[in-house]
């Protein structure tokens, strides 16, 4: 039983912890709470406030359950306690009664303003607002755990579970245009501090829990593990992030004894994930900068994998390698901040007609392009249609189809697919290549797009 949206994939599973944690596509992992339609936006801002409390009071009791199989989960894994994030583990420091005065509450307000902003980021795959909606999470969660401080009240329930939480929030779409997300978060943690006596702390909860509301569902989970699944232990500097790598990878239908390249492999992320998945082909990085190679080297040794994946220094428009030599070749063309062609977007061709050379006959590409790249890319291909006798004739094609795979934290990052036709049903060729699909995938504030080729004759022939 498997749904797709975007941005989320829900499934069951009777699977352990550690088969969950294999799910390399996924950001992070959620227990579903509660799923539902987009709730009703209308002009009382209290009928809103109302049915959002109403995702905690209404079914309580499938709240507990799902919570009992979260501990259930959390004691197989073994860890020490039930604390699902745990970014800054050190507890906050309990203030005397004669401590809080005005200046003391503005240096608290900024303390937890920097303790949100580092877990923000060591969460990247699940809370990606706005600069303006961060602020709204923050202030949302500081107002619910002042409301519980003040509140006085310490019921059974609560002593009995010594329980606290956190809420965040996210909210986009028309209902984000009448309620902000601070308001929808104080909303919840109020039901759930009256409807079970759990207690608001936002440093160190026993439990997080994730309202995500826009205008195609609202979504209500409580993540799995303490740490995105996006995060792998045997990466030292991270460089692409691994969801993506991981999928371009799996894209590339990888067989035992193959060979693979990156010829701009920067930090060796994608090797890195191919190797570790499909351990029994041969990887070779190139890369013209001495520091990204270095830090692929002690990436690669790291993760031990020194006796799978080859480093050679090389600029991807003349590579020192034999024509026909590999049988998959993955690459991110740069476009970040750092790193980027987009300048210099003529240098496109020459790449991708390298790439070609070195590919044997029925071998795969795969590329992570930037929008404008893309773009650039369809120019390329479209002119080489234009030019090539096979794709101005008439006959049949295969249809071309892209699947979605929104990667961000909300999801969160997940892998999961909405079908979209980018192309016509003509076979795309650029020389001796065929476009076996594209992918729109998201890295958080930039979209961008996986291309997918595949050799159908030797370089130059038609």
């Amino acid at each position: 039983q498997v749904h797709c949206v975007s941005g989320k994939v829900f499934f069951s599973t009777e699977a352990e912890p550690g088969e969950l944690r294999r799910l390399k596509s996924g950001e992070r992992l959620f227990l579903l709470l509660e799923k539902r339609p987009p709730l009703g936006v209308c002009g009382s801002r209290g009928k809103m406030l109302h049915d959002i409390k109403s995702l905690v009071t209404e079914k309580p009791k499938s709240w507990l359950d799902v919570i009992a199989l979260w501990r259930n989960l959390r004691g197989h894994e073994g860890g020490k306690n039930d604390t699902v994030s745990q970014e800054n583990p050190l507890p906050l420091k309990r203030k005397s009664e004669e401590e809080t005065s005005m200046a003391s509450k503005r240096q608290k307000m900024e303390q937890v303003k920097e303790s949100v902003s580092e877990e923000s980021l060591a969460e990247a795959g699940v809370v990606q607002e706005r600069e303006s909606d961060q602020d709204c999470w923050t202030e949302s969660k500081t107002s619910l755990e002042d409301l519980s401080k003040s509140s006085g009240e310490e019921p059974a329930a609560n002593e009995q579970l010594g329980f606290t939480f956190r809420v965040s929030c996210r909210c986009s779409g028309a209902i984000a245009k009448i309620l902000p997300s601070q308001e929808v978060g104080r909303a919840v943690g109020i039901a759930l501090m009256k409807q079970f006596g759990w207690r608001a702390d936002l440093r160190n909860p026993s439990l997080e829990v994730f309202v995500h509301l826009n205008d195609v569902h609202t979504v209500v989970g409580i993540p799995l593990f303490r740490l995105p699944l996006a995060n792998r232990e045997y990466i030292k500097t991270a460089g692409l992030r691994s969801t993506i790598a991981w999928a371009m990878a799996s894209l590339a239908e990888i067989r035992a004894g193959a060979f693979v390249l990156d010829p701009m492999c920067g930090l060796g992320t994608i090797l890195l994930e191919a190797a570790k998945e499909w351990p029994e082909a041969c990887y070779w990085g190139a890369d013209i900068s001495d520091p990204q190679l270095e830090g692929a080297d002690v990436n690669i040794r790291t993760a031990d994998l020194m006796d799978k994946i080859e480093l050679l220094k090389a600029s991807v428009k003349v590579l020192p390698l034999p024509s026909e030599s590999f049988d998959t070749v993955i690459s991110d063309i740069p476009f970040g901040k750092k790193f980027k062609i987009t300048k210099d977007i003529q240098l496109l061709p020459d790449i991708l007609q390298e790439m070609e050379r070195v590919l044997r006959v029925g071998g795969t590409i795969v590329l992570l392009l930037s929008q404008d790249l893309h773009k650039c890319m369809d120019a390329i291909t479209k002119c080489a249609e234009n030019d090539s006798p096979e794709g101005t004739s008439e006959g049949t094609g295969e249809t071309t189809t892209a699947k979605a795979l929104n990667v961000d934290g909300n999801s969160s990052s997940s892998v999961n697919g909405v079908e979209k036709s980018f192309l016509s049903s003509r076979q795309t060729r650029f020389g001796s290549l065929v476009l076996d699909g594209i992918y729109e995938v998201s890295l958080g504030k930039t979209d961008a797009f996986i291309h997918k080729y595949r050799k159908i004759s030797a370089s130059g022939s038609r």
